[in-house]
């Protein structure tokens, strides 16, 4: 129907089509850039991308071929599965021991026998399918998983919990035991659980009475973690099973029997499902590979949990009734020489233990110190030999999580070649090629063969990136191995599983080697002579940086050896790679002992840093050293990497000394940017018409076709219009200041005004001669407006001053004092209480008392008429000068003239629409800029009645303002960023308490922030957001643009569209570039159009260096050109020199006529799709910032507050942050809000978030306490101020980082 259509056109304006039409905006193509700039380009700023070293070595050998083990042999007799070899053992050998239990002091606890465990993993199985119900539900049905919750030091329950759990058929899921809430990679532990559907926690009384406790005294849910019940294991819970239940003793299948977790490099927790079948024939291939027989003792110090410690000393230890002593792993730190002690005692055959557990043992012995790593397997073999131990019988093993045993050396009496060793370069390893060396060198690692492949394996080697290709014979990759018994997947991971447990390897021609998936065992090695398998690394530690390989546990033994070896507190040492601006960066944290000194620490650190450069040809990014035991800690005490990296990158490691060194390692930046040679104008013309632009220039309305009834403007004078008003409507109210309760503190209405401005001119008239110079310190109020018109009733020129704040003399009263001499004033005129204050004891101490010009205080002046009135010759006279502090410390003073005055005041009047019928709200502070022009001039040239809300008065009361607009109605507003930010913190939560008070800011149309800076965006963002909820329309908060040479360029105004806000490519900006990309994009950056061009105002984009037009969409320095331009500096303290065109500047080509001024600050102008009000296309304005303050690094231009907003985003305890540069390095100084222990936590946030973002190298990070970065009036930081500071030595900071 016709009537749909009509229908289907309207825009419908509710949230859910804003939504679609924001998806539909987004879903866009992202703009292509602009076409390619006539000539040059310089903009592409391009990461070094690092080309391969020619000289690099490269794999020489032929390509490997598949490496196979002897065949498995056949067993008569072995029993058919695991529960069946336990119910043999159990039924036939019932008082065999199984295994014996040693407390933490190495005296025998408790032995299991075959019997024992037999009847117990039956009752436990009993009790878990038939006892545990939910809903008249079982609990558990067959194959549902169980988790087995056994601390390390109660062996036995959890092989009886492991086996109850096999002859239930349910799958048992070892893992550690929380011990608080916030464990070290306990909620990826909860996350495995989650995904593995386990509803059932398995563990001792002992145990469950540790664990952490909610109100209800049921066991707390871990964060993370899935609900639990909590099942105690031991003897009073479970029962005995009816004489005619028997468990199901099945032949092993492919089912699942258990899962192993395992944690990844980046700390993700998965679950390795190994199927009964693997785990019977890996039982087989451990039993025929390392020649155990039937009823023999074993020593086991691994972890019974996982992987070697289960798979020889709770599986293959059952298949083979054999006696398992389990050594506590807290017995072996106290005494490293406990598990050679047992073998002895126990006369055991074998003995399962960690290399590093040997060297442990071996130092504990000979308590030397100089351990090399070449001669260490020589020492081990010594020292064990003089103690009847055979070197031939250590057979080392190799062996992962997913590929279970890989590789194991035999025993020498099966007459295998004799072990092998090789001395590789670590040079060739990082490039992965295997190069023989000699001992002599540092740079070379020395490793011993891990013995033969496992019977019925085969095993290969791959490339580590990319396709699986075979290695060749000399290059070193990852094992893959493929046999019976391996894991079978990670549990509901399928697309890893593929990657992981179904790789196919190929030749270089792409030809698939075997038809049998092969597993990966993350484990990095080749196969040397004599078919003996190497292992130099895993997966988990290799860090590729710059295209070459380390691995983190070398880098660790380099770390270690280096003097004096007692400095690293136990050994306790974490290395890892982190990503910063596209490569990864090796980070060193090790815990220092308790007693170094921070001389010791940094000795240590920068020998530790010379040794990894020598011996690994790389440098270390940052090396942090934190106190003793504050390392996040893995199951059996060693150091947790992915969760101390974690903690890293979090800042919440906590360091207590840092060295980062990214001027060193740091080699991708892009080139540093060489300035083309400019282009001349012509070309410059040609070029921006090929590209179709125009050149960039903009207006306000013109002033002469707006015909207003503006009845002020028969007058030339300022002064002349409040005497008209006092005549005309002496009773209209023009000014109301409130104090901090918001009631009316004065008043004044036309006619007050007049006469006060009358009694000032009367005394002044005797006292001083015409233009002559008056200082006005007053606090905001009406005795500042009167003794302002009193001057010029008077022929006086006043210049007003912000009083010195009477806590801070020493810093604020100098800048008085510079102010009145300065601007060569003759009187100071002031209130009775700051003129004491002028003269005070407190003001001798900052300032020179004695050299103060005539001080007088107009409190209570007589009440007399002047004579006659001034009345100026020419409105170019000088009406007032405006002095001002700029945010890089240069005071500078503008001369005001009538004639600009009035200008001024007219271009307000017209853009704000404002009438003697209304009211406008105005907080800010009075003393320069647009802050004075409103809080002074405006309503007295165009009658309406301003609220004046001091800021100060927000301090004790942060609601006044807006409580204030709320009361009186006010339609347009002022503030300053300083007061939006005072009122976002101050009532950011208190919203609802005033709804209650009935404040609403519905009747706003337009609230303008009084700035000289690019607009915050964040802030004014944050504020809409917030007071939304008190009526405050989004549309109603602008900003507005002024500076030294204009005190009014911009201000949004009444009519007219609403402020754009564009983003653009912040790397084209350094370039002085503007490139538009969409909302989102990397490197992206909003900037918000600071208002609308007002009046009369022109405005042009100028090349800061050849002063010629630049093209739309250019970056460049803003000119101006208006009636009320100042007409020069009075002075600039300082820099007269610098200063003297920035009133008067002509474009060098174009249009060479126009006089323009040059407002130091750097923007752009672009047109946009909108109409103003005249109906033509609206030109907008962006500020990006001021020239003074951009800092030149590397080529390009940088805007301090684009790093500062970077870093205040790295983390959460950054307050505020300042940079700026001091001998061409970059000095970040922030402000901590938190305790101290995190300062040097930001040394390294900081310094990465600058490179990811910025492309630049921080050279100094300063960390101080809040307060620290001095902000002016208007809320802007001082940065050099601050610079000056810190030159000084007057921060006092927490902590000063020099980057290396």
């Amino acid at each position: 129907s016709r009537d749909f259509q009509l229908k289907a056109c309207v825009p419908v304006n509710s949230r859910v089509s804003n939504k679609i039409q924001q998806l539909l905006n987004t879903l866009k193509r992202p703009k292509r850039p602009p076409l390619r700039e006539f000539f040059v380009d310089d903009f592409e700023e391009l990461l070094d991308v690092q080309q391969p070293d020619p000289n690099q070595p490269k794999p020489e050998g032929q390509q490997m071929s598949p490496l196979e083990g002897e065949p498995l042999g056949v067993v008569t007799n072995w029993p058919p599965s695991l529960p069946a070899a336990l119910q043999r053992w159990g039924t036939t050998q019932p008082k065999s021991p199984c295994l014996t239990a040693l407390d933490n002091a190495g005296k025998p606890v408790y032995t299991l026998t075959y019997g024992k465990l037999w009847t117990r993993s039956q009752k436990l199985a009993y009790t878990l399918l038939n006892k545990l119900s939910s809903r008249n539900e079982p609990l558990l049905m067959p194959g549902d998983r169980v988790a087995l919750v056994f601390p390390n030091n109660d062996p036995v329950m959890f092989m009886v919990a492991f086996y109850g759990c096999l002859l239930a058929e349910l799958v048992p899921v070892p893992i550690e035991v929380p011990l608080t809430r916030k464990d070290a990679g306990s909620q990826q532990i909860g996350f495995l659980l989650g995904s593995c559907g386990v509803t059932l926690a398995l563990t001792t009384d002992a145990c469950q009475k540790g664990l952490p406790k909610a109100q209800t005294g049921e066991v707390a849910t871990f964060k993370g973690w899935p609900r639990l019940l909590w099942f105690v294991t031991d003897g009073k819970h479970v029962v005995k099973p009816p004489k005619d239940w028997h468990p199901p003793i099945r032949e092993a299948s492919n089912d699942i029997a258990y899962i192993e977790y395992k944690t990844s490099k980046e700390g993700s927790t998965m679950g390795i499902t190994v199927s009964h079948s693997a785990m019977l024939a890996h039982c087989h291939a451990l039993t025929q590979a390392c020649g155990y027989s039937e009823g023999e003792t074993i020593t086991n110090v691994l972890d019974f949990k996982r992987e070697a410690g289960l798979w020889h000393g709770v599986l293959t230890s059952v298949m083979n009734r054999m006696h398992v002593i389990s050594i506590p792993y807290s017995l072996m730190k106290v005494n490293p020489l406990s598990w050679i002690i047992k073998v002895h005692t126990y006369k055991a055959r074998v003995a399962v233990v960690k290399s590093r557990d040997m060297h442990w043992s071996l130092l504990a012995q000979r308590d030397q110190r100089d351990i090399s790593l070449s001669s260490l397997h020589k020492k081990l073999l010594l020292i064990l030999f003089s103690r009847g131990l055979r070197p031939e019988v250590i057979c080392p093993c190799a062996g992962s999580s997913e590929g279970m045993t890989v590789a194991i050396r035999r025993p020498p009496e099966m007459g295998v070649p004799p072990p092998g060793k090789a001395v590789l370069s670590m040079g060739g390893l990082s490039h992965g090629v295997i190069r023989v060396d000699t001992e002599e060198k540092l740079s070379v690692l020395t490793v011993q063969d891990v013995g033969q492949v496992m019977p019925g394996a085969l095993i290969c080697v791959v490339r580590v990136e990319g396709m699986p290709y075979l290695c060749q014979t000399d290059e070193v990759g990852e094992i893959c191995i493929s046999s019976g018994s391996t894991g079978v997947a990670y549990y509901g991971l399928p697309g890893m599983t593929r990657n992981i447990f179904e790789t196919v390897p190929i030749t270089p021609s792409g030809i698939a080697i075997s038809d049998r998936p092969f597993t990966r065992t993350s484990l990095l090695g080749f196969v040397g002579p004599d078919s003996l398998v190497f292992v130099v690394g895993k997966m988990d530690g290799l860090m590729l940086v710059s295209g070459r390989r380390h691995n983190a546990d070398d880098v660790v033994a380099t770390a270690l050896a280096v003097e004096p070896m007692k400095f690293v507190y136990r050994g306790r040492i974490a290395v890892f790679s982190v990503s910063v601006l596209h490569d990864e960066r090796i980070v060193v944290v090790a815990e220092q002992r308790p007693d170094a000194s921070e001389e010791d620490s940094f000795q240590w650190m920068s020998r530790v840093l010379q040794a990894i450069d020598s011996i690994h040809q790389v440098g270390v990014y940052c090396l942090a050293l934190v106190p003793a035991n504050t390392l996040p800690k893995a199951p059996l005490g060693g150091i947790h990497i992915s969760e101390t990296k974690q903690r890293f990158l979090e800042g919440a490691l906590h360091p207590c000394n840092v060295l980062m060194c990214p001027h060193t390692c740091v080699t991708n930046l892009p080139k540093p940017r060489q300035k083309q040679p400019e282009v001349g104008p012509a070309s410059m013309i040609v070029g921006n018409l090929v590209a179709g632009k125009r050149i960039a220039q903009a207006c306000g309305r013109d002033l002469g076709q707006l015909e207003d009834n503006d009845q002020a403007r028969k007058f030339l004078y300022i002064q002349d219009v409040l005497q008209w008003r006092a005549q005309a409507t002496p009773d209209h109210p023009l000014f109301v200041v409130l104090n901090a309760k918001g009631t009316v503190a004065s008043s004044a209405s036309c006619l007050q005004l007049h006469k006060r401005a009358e009694r000032v001119a009367a005394a002044l008239m005797g006292r001083l001669n015409t233009g002559d110079h008056v200082a006005l310190v007053y606090p905001p109020g009406i005795d500042l407006i009167a003794t302002f018109y009193g001057c010029l009733y008077a022929g006086c020129v006043p210049v007003t001053v912000r009083p010195p704040h009477p806590q801070n003399l020493a810093t604020t009263l100098p800048t008085v004092k510079m102010i009145v001499e300065v601007s060569k004033s003759v009187c100071i005129l002031t209130t009775q209480a700051i003129m004491k204050l002028l003269k005070s004891k407190e003001a001798a101490a900052a300032v020179d008392i004695k050299s103060w010009p005539t001080v007088l205080d107009t409190d209570d002046l007589p009440r007399k008429k002047s004579p006659q009135m001034y009345k100026p010759p020419t409105p170019e006279m000088l009406a007032y000068l405006d002095f001002s502090v700029s945010t890089t410390g240069i005071l500078a003073g503008v001369k005001m003239s009538h004639a600009a005055t009035s200008a001024l005041c007219r271009s307000i009047k017209l853009q704000c629409e404002l009438y003697p019928s209304r009211q406008i709200a105005i907080c800010l502070d009075p003393y320069c800029g647009l802050g004075f022009a409103l809080w002074c001039l405006c309503s007295v040239y165009s009658g309406h009645q301003s609220i004046l809300v001091p800021p100060l008065e927000l301090e004790s009361n942060a609601s006044l303002w807006l409580a204030a607009v709320s009361q009186y109605k006010v339609r347009v507003t002022f503030c300053s960023y300083s007061v939006m930010e005072m009122c976002t913190k101050g009532l950011g939560s208190q919203t609802e308490a005033l709804r209650l008070r009935n404040v609403n800011l519905s009747c706003v149309r337009t609230c303008m922030v009084v700035a000289e800076e690019r607009p915050r965006i964040a802030l004014t963002q944050t504020f809409s957001k917030i007071f939304k909820d008190l009526g405050l329309s989004p549309r109603a908060v602008s900003t507005t643009f002024g500076c030294r040479v204009n005190v009014a360029i911009c201000l949004q105004g009444t009519a007219g569209p609403d402020p754009t806000t564009v983003y653009v490519d912040m790397r084209a900006l350094r370039h002085d570039r503007v490139r538009l990309v969409e909302r989102g994009s990397p490197h992206s950056l909003p900037l918000m159009e600071s208002g609308k061009i007002l009046p009369g105002v022109k405005v042009i984009i100028a090349n800061t260096e050849t002063k010629g037009p630049l093209g739309d969409s250019h970056l460049g320095e803003i000119w101006v050109s208006s009636p009320h331009n100042a007409t020069g500096y009075y002075t600039v303290y300082g820099e007269e020199a610098l200063h003297a065109d920035h009133f008067n500047t002509k474009l060098s080509f174009g249009d060479t006529q126009t006089v323009w001024a040059r407002t130091g600050y750097l923007g752009f102008l672009r047109r946009t799709e909108l109409t103003d009000a005249s109906g033509e296309r609206h030109d907008a304005l962006y500020v990006v910032g001021s020239l003074d303050e951009t800092l030149e690094l590397r080529g390009m231009r940088y805007h301090p507050i684009d790093i500062e907003t970077s870093v205040i985003r790295s983390h959460k305890s950054i307050a505020e942050c300042a940079v700026f540069t001091w001998t061409n390095l970059l000095v970040v100084v922030v402000e901590l809000e938190g305790s101290e222990q995190e300062a040097l936590d930001l040394v390294a946030l900081v310094t990465n978030v600058v490179l990811e973002e910025h492309y630049l190298i921080v050279g100094v990070v300063v960390v101080v306490d809040p307060g620290v970065i001095p902000i002016n009036s208007r809320g802007e930081k001082q940065r050099m101020h601050l610079r000056d500071g810190f030159l000084a030595d007057q921060l006092d900071p927490i902590y000063v980082a020099y980057n290396m």
